[in-house]
């Protein structure tokens, strides 16, 4: 088990590597936002892999523990929000500690219920999917 979440860990970090690398390059701004969208994006992807993996479709415990705890573990980065809060808060800039703060929490848990969501549906839609192709097979 753990050699599949370290895999996954192993991808996740990549992944930030290189989005952040990419946006942060881009975005031409100090303020933090690789960060923001790199949480924000793990957490819609984590909501809906917990509710797609779990409810949805039938996956290892080993794949289910690469994608969640590796993966996303590798990917999102809460300990460097925790470091840049306080960096903004040691550079007296007590508004941009707050805007970051609440952009963070409330993206990160609008993200979660997105991906939630996102999962219920394709679950659905594929339930509904295999009625139809139940119902054909019995004509």
């Amino acid at each position: 088990m753990i050699w599949y979440v370290a895999a996954g860990s192993a991808a996740g970090g990549v992944a930030r590597y290189l989005l952040s690398g990419v946006i942060q390059r881009s975005s031409g701004t100090e303020f933090p936002i690789w960060t923001l969208v790199v949480n924000v994006t793990g957490s819609l992807l984590l909501g809906f892999l917990m509710r797609y993996l779990v409810e949805g479709t039938s996956v290892s415990a080993e794949a289910r523990a690469m994608l969640t705890v590796g993966f996303c573990g590798g990917y999102t980065t809460f300990s460097t929000f925790s470091y840049e809060l306080v960096t903004l808060w040691q550079q007296g800039s007590a508004r941009r500690v707050a805007i970051y703060l609440f952009l963070s929490v409330a993206l990160s848990l609008g993200g979660t219920v997105i991906g939630l969501a996102a999962a219920q549906s394709l679950i659905a839609r594929q339930a509904e999917r295999n009625t139809r192709t139940e119902g054909m097979e019995v004509s």
